[in-house]
C-alpha cells in the first residue's frame, strides 16, 4: 500500500501490531492515543483543505476524536479540536460558540446519553455528524444509550455513525462538497 503517493492508515492498532509494521515500513508512525498507524504520503506532507471541528464531551472520548483527528487529517482536513465541554457543564460549550459557529463540519463524540450532539446542532447551522461512543458510567449500555439518544435528537442537520464509528465520522467528501457560509456546496 505505500509508495502509491497516498498515506495509509491502520485504525484498532495496538503497540505489538506498530512493532511489526515499523520493522517493514521504518517511517511508519504510530499514534497511541488513536490507537492508530500512520504512513505518510511521499512527502511527508498532508494537503491541507477546509476544515473539520471536533467537539468532545468529556476526557473519556479523546481517544475516539484523536482517531477521527488522525482521519481528517489524512483525508486533507485542518482540524480545530474541543475538549470537554460536555452538557454536564453546559458553560463550557457556550464560552466555546464562536469558534462552534464558525465551524464548516462539526464531529460530535460524546459517550453517555449522548445529548452534546443535539444541543450542538441547535446552537450552529453547520452539519453535525455524532459519534455516539462506549464510555460512561450508569446506564450508558456500551454506547446503546448515547446512539439511541443521538438518532433521537430533535435538532436539524444532525448524522449519526455508529459506536466509535470515529474513523467513519471523519472520512468525508471533498472540500468543494462541503456548504459554503451560504449553504451551498460546489457542486
Amino acid at each position: 500500500m505505500t509508495g502509491r503517493g497516498h498515506p495509509v492508515l491502520v485504525t484498532r492498532a495496538q503497540a505489538d501490531a506498530y512493532a511489526a509494521v515499523v520493522a517493514a515500513v521504518p517511517n511508519a508512525e504510530y499514534r497511541a492515543l488513536a490507537r492508530c498507524i500512520v504512513v505518510p504520503d511521499g512527502e511527508g506532507q498532508y494537503p491541507q483543505r477546509d476544515g473539520v471541528m471536533i467537539v468532545t464531551a468529556g476526557t473519556a472520548d479523546l481517544p475516539v476524536a484523536e482517531e477521527a483527528t488522525v482521519t481528517a487529517e489524512l483525508m486533507g482536513c485542518r482540524v480545530q479540536r474541543i475538549n470537554d465541554v460536555g452538557v454536564a457543564g453546559l458553560h463550557r460549550l457556550l464560552a466555546q460558540l464562536e469558534s462552534l459557529r464558525a465551524g464548516r463540519i462539526i464531529v460530535v463524540v460524546a459517550g453517555m446519553e449522548g445529548a452534546l450532539a443535539s444541543v450542538v446542532a441547535g446552537l450552529v447551522s453547520a452539519p453535525v455528524i455524532a459519534v455516539p461512543t462506549r464510555v460512561g458510567y450508569g446506564a450508558s449500555f456500551q454506547g446503546l444509550a448515547a446512539l439511541l439518544g443521538m438518532l433521537n435528537a430533535c435538532a436539524p442537520g444532525v448524522s449519526v455513525v455508529n459506536i466509535d464509528n470515529e474513523s467513519g465520522a471523519a472520512e468525508r467528501p471533498r472540500s468543494s462538497d462541503l456548504p459554503d457560509a451560504d449553504g451551498a456546496t460546489g457542486h
